[in-house]
């Protein structure tokens, strides 16, 4: 083929022609290996080309692959269902299946709005959610999401939804406990609801931890626990976005699972097919299924493909994997290895001034000056540059640019497969290493950095 009618992420760029994977490896056409560091979008979690999944695949395909929500269900759907609800924490027992994380997230969305108007209160219909996060692409997602980079361009399009600041430990204020910086994050939800009026607030949804907007920044120690009290107390349905925290991602089986917090609903994508087939799924309370049931009886969502067979019946192999081979034990080993090993190269690479993460889910942050954590300006590219350096040398690592306020801001984020070893881990810091080296002494080389 002489030229290409695709639309790709960026125009007028040549992107390498993908030929196979296996296990956290990728292949392309030229032959060239990379280490999936990423797992693509933090979603190939289990590894590529598994055997027992693309068994599943094609013995569903053989049986049936499409039949239409409103008509059927089926038994690879209600398997998946009773699967998540094992799985889910609390009374979140009821699965809505989607193709996306957007569509998880704008599903929850519209979910917690149906609730209250089920209940007889239609002005608790506003969504609070915080800077430094993100929801997803669609208008409704990307309302509630607060990346500024991405928000940007459809601002005059979007609700203004967003209005509490995310934490972030590495950049809190200088001589405040990390305790009283939980605390103090979380209690500006408090505030939000109060200048908005509980009586208008359906819900606040929060990443556990955040992603793309930040680079795996964890909270501290009671800041979730302080939210969930202040939902509680002025009746504000939380939503839990697990859409990349979620099946074992963090080394628990949800994000939010490391602090002993229930929410309301939660979405899950990415991770709960492994990239296999497109799936994602909004996870709904026992109350509120019952609240809408005694009164509609209708949730007004849905799309083509939900809950389609195919893809549930790859979603149910990959959580059986997960289950048989122990990965959520395994993201938490592994994990800690990994963040062990950046934390070495942060102590020898000025140019990484903070490691972060939980499990598999690990950030890095990039940094101007280490002594005063002064950040690049985003017009020098920096996590831009590492992460094709890093390309250019077989590892794939995922961006996460522009979490400070979006004018600043340089982080990738390492999230490879469930299933990496020791030795493989290894490999891919010697490259990751040499890429950020190689970016490093560019930078001094034009007096960036001293």
């Amino acid at each position: 083929m002489t030229r290409s009618y695709v639309i790709k992420p960026e125009l007028g760029k040549t992107y390498p022609f993908i030929s196979r994977g296996k296990g956290i490896y990728l292949f392309d056409q030229e032959g060239k290996r990379y280490i999936d560091g990423c797992g693509g979008a933090v979603t190939a979690s289990i590894g590529h080309a598994v055997d027992e999944v693309a068994e599943a695949m094609y013995a569903q395909a053989k049986e049936v692959s499409f039949a239409y929500r409103s008509h059927f269900s089926s038994d690879a759907v209600e398997e998946l269902g009773a699967k998540l609800a094992e799985w889910a924490p609390g009374s979140l027992n009821w699965s809505f299946f989607v193709s996306s994380g957007s569509e998880a997230t704008e599903t929850a969305q519209k979910i917690a709005i149906q609730y209250w108007q089920e209940k007889g209160r239609p002005t608790k219909n506003r969504i609070i959610s915080r800077w430094m996060s993100y929801h997803g692409i669609t208008m409704g997602a990307l309302s509630m999401s607060g990346h500024v980079l991405r928000r940007k361009r459809f601002v005059p399009l979007l609700e203004d939804y967003p209005a509490i600041t995310g934490p972030y430990p590495y950049r809190r204020p200088e001589g405040i406990s990390l305790e009283d910086y939980a605390l103090q994050c979380a209690n500006e939800l408090e505030t939000a609801i109060k200048r908005v009026g509980s009586e208008q607030v359906a819900a606040f949804i929060a990443e556990p931890i955040i992603g793309a907007s930040g680079g795996a920044v964890v909270p501290p120690d009671g800041y979730f626990q302080r939210i969930r009290e202040i939902c509680d107390q002025y009746e504000v349905l939380f939503i839990a976005d697990e859409v990349m925290t979620g099946v074992g991602r963090t080394g628990k089986a949800f994000g939010i699972d490391h602090w002993g917090v229930v929410p309301d609903l939660m979405t899950l994508g990415k991770g709960m097919s492994a990239g296999y087939t497109p799936m994602a799924a909004t996870i709904v309370s026992d109350e509120i299924i019952e609240t809408i049931s005694k009164g509609s009886g209708l949730i007004m969502a849905g799309h083509t493909y939900s809950a389609n067979p195919q893809s549930a019946a790859v979603s149910l192999a990959v959580l059986k994997y997960v289950e048989k081979h122990q990965l959520i034990e395994k993201s938490a080993q592994q994990g800690a290895y990994l963040l062990s090993r950046m934390e070495q190269l942060a102590e020898e690479i000025p140019l990484i001034g903070d490691t972060r993460g939980l499990g598999l889910l690990c950030g890095m942050e990039f940094v101007k000056n280490k002594d005063t954590k002064e950040p690049f300006p985003l017009s020098a590219g920096v996590a831009s540059q590492v992460i094709a350096k890093a390309f250019e040398k077989g590892l794939l690592v995922y961006p996460a640019i522009g979490g400070l306020d979006g004018v600043a801001g340089d982080s990738i984020i390492l999230s490879p497969p469930l299933t990496i070893t020791t030795e493989e881990i290894d490999e891919l810091i010697h490259i990751l290493r040499d890429a950020i080296l190689a970016v490093q002494q560019e930078l001094q080389e034009k007096a960036l950095i001293g």
